[in-house]
């Protein structure tokens, strides 16, 4: 289910993967330590890819890759930023899984966390949280939702709404 549009949310489309890691990039540098951003969308809509943005935004080190196979990715940062703490929850299968993951010391822990596929484990995830769905357009193109909940990531979304779209 897609979300609907409050005063707390924007959509962006992007018209290329290139475009897909520059927003994530200012998002990025908007986050910082404890920050988390939950992804949702399908396969290919470009959910490692706006990963990748956030990492370079970060400053992490490292070549971010999907976690698909080992679940979580840790990437330290280049300077006294935080980590990038890279979740992803495709083959989880119940929340059992997720448990044994200790997904919990990742998202109330003292890095950024993005958790991929957070919809598979959504009654874990904090209250207060970014919440981004991709969606696939077309060959090219995705639109992102992006739904603050708390006043922090309101915040985060308002700045990366203007740094997008202009003040």
């Amino acid at each position: 289910m897609n979300p609907i549009l409050t005063e707390h949310a924007f959509d962006a489309v992007t018209h290329s993967p290139a475009q897909t890691y520059a927003v994530g990039e200012r998002l990025g540098q908007l986050l910082c330590a404890g920050d988390v951003v939950c992804l949702q969308g399908d396969l290919g809509t470009g959910k490692t890819c706006l990963t990748k943005g956030i990492g370079a935004g970060l400053q992490v080190v490292g070549i971010i890759n999907s976690p698909t196979f080992v679940f979580v990715n840790e990437y330290p940062p280049a300077n006294r930023g935080p980590y990038l703490y890279h979740v992803d929850l495709y083959r989880v299968t119940d929340y059992m899984d997720v448990i044994s993951l200790g997904l919990e010391d990742y998202i109330y822990g003292d890095g950024v966390t993005v958790v991929e596929w957070a919809d598979r484990a959504r009654e874990i995830m904090p209250r207060e949280r970014l919440w981004i769905t991709l969606i696939y357009t077309d060959h090219m193109k995705r639109t992102l939702i992006f739904d603050a909940v708390g006043d922090h990531y309101v915040e985060i979304v308002t700045a990366l709404k203007e740094g997008i779209y202009g003040g």
